[in-house]
């Protein structure tokens, strides 16, 4: 008897995005509000006796196996439960690759929850949480179990927040290909020859509803990036230009986020957009955590 879990991996979106002091290691600390969006990943787990971790992958183009996160992710829980069994993956890619939108990281929490699931549930919450740490600055929100966090660090602090309510929005992604590690060296390169920058202040109030969100609303990565990538902006002002209550960019690029006050103003929206400025996703913010997983005994 073997025993299949599944469930939906959501993608987040990032409103707003500060970029820290560069560290000693060579990483830079994040303050950021983290949204989870409906558009997700699926992910199947299902236990057998083979050891180690294998991975179908449909949908998308996500590199070596070995160094796919969610693959990394159950390794780790298999480790820490003593490899009693092995994990066959199955992963349904939705949620684009390389895009600011933290698919990777969604998949690699979802690794982790179901292998658990498989294991009885041995590890503890707090446990899962170091384990998501080690995997990437996007990996403990996605674990959290939370819609609408606010992050510090490498996103390893985190303060979970009541969710805002559910907002249509559109994601655009543009047809360009930003690595992390440049986009953060494009942003040292722009403050070389800026001032200090000011305080922001946070509190619940001000996290609290769609435009006191807006108002705070940034990415650091906006002001290096749009002038190295003209099609990123073209795209980025095309959208903003149809009257969205938020307007960003998410994570390092290149997906762009904007919220709306209803379906239909979200709707009127996509048809001013031009396809040619990307994929456009059609999307809902989530007001809680994706539905239980699936669960099913296998003769």
């Amino acid at each position: 008897m073997s025993l299949r879990v599944a469930g939906a991996a959501p993608a987040k979106v990032n409103l707003l995005l500060r970029v820290l002091a560069r560290e000693a290691s060579g990483f830079h600390a994040i303050e950021t509000l983290f949204c989870l969006v409906d558009l997700a990943d699926r992910l199947e787990a299902r236990r057998v006796e083979t050891p180690g971790v294998s991975l179908t992958v449909r949908g998308a183009d996500c590199g070596p196996v070995a160094e796919n996160l969610a693959v990394r992710a159950a390794e780790l829980l298999l480790e820490a439960t003593g490899r009693r069994f092995g994990v066959e993956l199955t992963l349904t890619k939705r949620i684009p690759v390389r895009a600011g939108l933290g698919g990777g990281s969604a998949d690699a929490a979802l690794a982790l929850l179901l292998v658990n699931e498989l294991a009885e549930r041995v590890v503890p919450r707090h446990e899962l949480l170091q384990f998501a740490a080690r995997l990437g600055s996007d990996v403990p929100f996605c674990v959290s179990g939370g819609s609408l966090a606010l992050a510090w660090g490498h996103g390893e602090r985190m303060l979970r927040l009541p969710p805002l309510p559910a907002a249509a929005a559109l994601l655009v992604v543009p047809p360009v290909g930003i690595a992390t590690p440049e986009a953060y060296a494009l942003v040292d390169r722009a403050r070389q020859d800026t001032s200090h920058r000011g305080a922001v202040a946070l509190d619940l109030e001000a996290l609290g509803s769609w435009g006191s969100v807006a108002r705070l609303a940034g990415n650091d990565f906006e002001f290096a990036l749009f002038g190295r990538y003209p099609p990123l902006r073209d795209a980025f002002e095309a959208l903003a230009r149809t009257g969205p209550l938020l307007c960003r960019m998410t994570g390092s690029g290149s997906a762009l986020f904007a919220a709306y006050r209803s379906t239909r103003e979200r709707d009127d929206a996509r048809l001013m957009l031009n396809p040619k400025l990307g994929e456009i996703h059609s999307v809902m913010t989530l007001e809680g955590p994706p539905a239980e997983f699936e669960r099913q005994e296998e003769g």
